[in-house]
């Protein structure tokens, strides 16, 4: 209970870094408090490889994900962009940092997976949203975004849910 605490709150910090910082054209501030926290939660977790497979796919999804958001007009970002037409690196990280969660403050979701695909269409715009209006991104299409992202993450949430559970079931003897 309390590694899911620790876990949410620091979460939190690592999203209004990532998000503040890119709003004030210094992304760099919030992807090292976001990599700090990811580094905390891999340093803490039971199973190394398992987190690090997640985080890793998770950081593939927000990559291509992301960068398809910004290539179809719907959305720029203010900062941290390396490549044109593509995610900056501190959203690509703050999919990792989302990843952390799904063993810890939001472990619960494996046994309730409509449910991820209900809170993952919703509180997936809800955070960008809330980005943008901090000033670390600009919808181009509001309307459009906020359904694209609402599908996406309606989509991503449950396929990470369900990957957390599958790289965390216990091994049969015969699978060793």
């Amino acid at each position: 209970m309390r590694s899911n605490l620790i876990n949410f709150v620091l979460f939190q910090l690592g999203w209004f870094a990532c998000v503040l910082s890119s709003a004030a054209m210094m992304p760099w501030i919030g992807a090292v408090v976001a990599t700090l926290v990811i580094a905390y939660h891999l340093y803490t977790a039971d199973q190394l490889a398992v987190e690090l497979k997640l985080l890793g796919v998770a950081m593939l999804i927000g990559l291509l994900w992301d960068s398809l958001l910004v290539s179809s007009e719907l959305l720029q970002y203010a900062s941290g962009m390396v490549i044109a037409n593509a995610a900056p690196y501190w959203i690509i990280i703050m999919w990792a940092l989302f990843a952390t969660t799904l063993n810890r403050s939001l472990g619960w979701l494996k046994q309730k997976r409509v449910l991820a695909m209900v809170l993952g269409a919703v509180a997936g715009p809800l955070a960008y949203y809330a980005g943008a209006n901090l000033g670390a991104l600009t919808f181009l299409d509001q309307n459009q975004a906020l359904i694209a992202l609402a599908v996406g993450w309606g989509l991503f949430t449950p396929v990470l849910v369900a990957l957390s559970g599958r790289l965390n079931r216990p091994r049969s003897v015969s699978e060793a």
